[in-house]
């Protein structure tokens, strides 16, 4: 065993780059249940963007446009969870259930041909004079640009959801769908908008997997990443910041656990491999305890003529 090995730097580095696509999904599937909806689709949706944005990036030479067509693909799976639970007012979790049965079903059929090639390399944005800062440059400023998109959406998020007059709208139809539509608002317009949003955020997230954090396609690579952004939704108490947090954490201790297993500790792999899954439940958890209320309408299938 030899812990010497392990860089902290470049530990720290990669915790911000192991989070980001977490992140992205989190932050998309937080703005949905704000508005009232409960997609459990994040998982399908994540794994339609990797596959959609690894195809075009390769096709076309662009990591660029391989993430434009991710946010697509994952956008018009929404699309289609919100035909189903917007207009035919299908029951929003067996709805996002099937939708996450669907995405994984429909990689695994556009990604035959693509195991074993390697994606256009997305570039670091090293920012003048910062990236050469010793240990902060390297840690905050050798990133590449979607990192600082994930990063500048959490402030976004927070600052739409919490000083705006759309905000404010979005969490009203989130907190009492009758009150809003009694108000004059459209609830099924501002639903499906968020629904759209939280897909691209989640196709954003599984092109990061496959175009920069993991560059190839392997079916199923999402591996639960979907389920862990649900999960830090709900313990985070719908909230941007602790999203943030959250994601961190999970991101840090999954490169921590590599870097054990590189360094030789004498404990199994598996129990290794399933720390970071344990860990950030349980802290996630106790963060929690504030007893902060989910959205009142969160999961509620709303009818005008309620």
């Amino acid at each position: 065993m030899d812990l010497s090995s392990i860089n902290p730097t470049l530990l720290l580095a990669s915790l911000i780059v192991a989070s980001t696509p977490i992140l992205l999904a989190a932050l998309g599937e937080l703005v949905v249940e704000r508005a009232g909806v409960l997609n459990l689709g994040v998982e399908g949706m994540m794994i339609t963007g990797a596959i959609c944005g690894f195809a075009i990036a390769v096709n076309t030479g662009s990591p660029f446009v391989g993430f434009i067509a991710a946010a697509m693909g994952g956008a018009t799976l929404a699309f289609l969870f919100a035909i189903l639970t917007q207009f035919t007012l299908a029951n929003q979790v067996a709805s996002g259930l099937a939708l996450t049965l669907f995405g994984l079903g429909l990689s695994a059929l556009l990604g035959q041909g693509y195991q074993g090639i390697k994606p256009p390399a997305t570039a670091s944005l090293d920012i003048p004079i910062l990236s050469d800062l010793p240990v902060l440059g390297p840690i905050l400023f050798s990133h590449d640009l979607m990192v600082y998109l994930a990063l500048a959406l959490v402030a976004a998020v927070w600052f739409v959801l919490n000083r705006t007059r759309a905000g404010l709208i979005l969490r009203a139809v989130g907190e009492n769908h009758g009150a809003a539509h009694a108000l004059g608002y459209k609830v099924i317009r501002i639903r499906i908008l968020a629904i759209l949003f939280g897909g691209a955020c989640a196709g954003l997230g599984g092109a990061y997997l496959s175009l920069v954090r993991v560059p190839q396609w392997t079916e199923g690579m999402t591996a639960g990443s979907g389920w862990i952004a649900l999960a830090l939704v709900v313990f985070a108490s719908w909230k941007a910041g602790r999203v943030l947090l959250g994601a961190w954490l999970f991101g840090g201790i999954s490169v921590l656990q590599l870097n054990l297993q590189a360094a030789g500790v004498a404990i199994p792999v598996e129990y290794l491999s399933m720390s970071p899954y344990l860990i950030t439940i349980l802290v996630l958890v106790i963060m929690s305890a504030d007893k902060s209320r989910a959205p009142g309408s969160l999961g509620r299938t709303f009818h005008a003529s309620d």
